[in-house]
């Protein structure tokens, strides 16, 4: 593996089954993978929009973290709903954490989950600016 992509997990079981990273710094970029508020086998916030939300994009910061960044490095956001009627507690969540950032974002509702107490899955993409050759 090239030292210009680096790759860390978040120790969730689909990652393992799926084959797939939490989190990839590629150059200047770093993008972190659909989040959700899964801890290992655990869903924080079951029917709580806002909750999960919360979860999830403290789940997906701490991945940026290990890249040494912070939320004043997201540059993109992506919200992925399975209910219309969740959007404004969503919205909500992520204003609390971006608002003084104010990535570009997406918020659609999609048809649902690989598991159905998920109400919302997020992605994020944060910048790094130069990296040193």
């Amino acid at each position: 593996m090239s030292d210009a992509v680096r790759r860390v997990q978040s120790g969730s079981p689909w990652e393992e089954s799926f084959g797939f990273a939490h989190a990839v710094a590629a150059g200047d970029r770093v993008l972190v993978a659909g989040t959700t508020s899964f801890k290992g086998h655990v869903l924080y916030g079951e029917g709580d929009p806002y909750e999960q939300a919360k979860v999830a994009f403290t789940g997906a910061l701490e991945a940026i973290a290990e890249f040494g960044l912070g939320p004043e490095s997201v540059v993109r956001t992506r919200m992925y709903l399975s209910h219309q009627r969740d959007v404004d507690e969503v919205a909500r969540a992520h204003k609390d954490l971006f608002d003084s950032v104010r990535p570009v974002s997406t918020l659609v509702v999609v048809e649902g989950f690989v598991d159905p107490r998920i109400l919302v899955e997020v992605e994020l993409e944060a910048y790094r600016g130069a990296v040193d050759s």
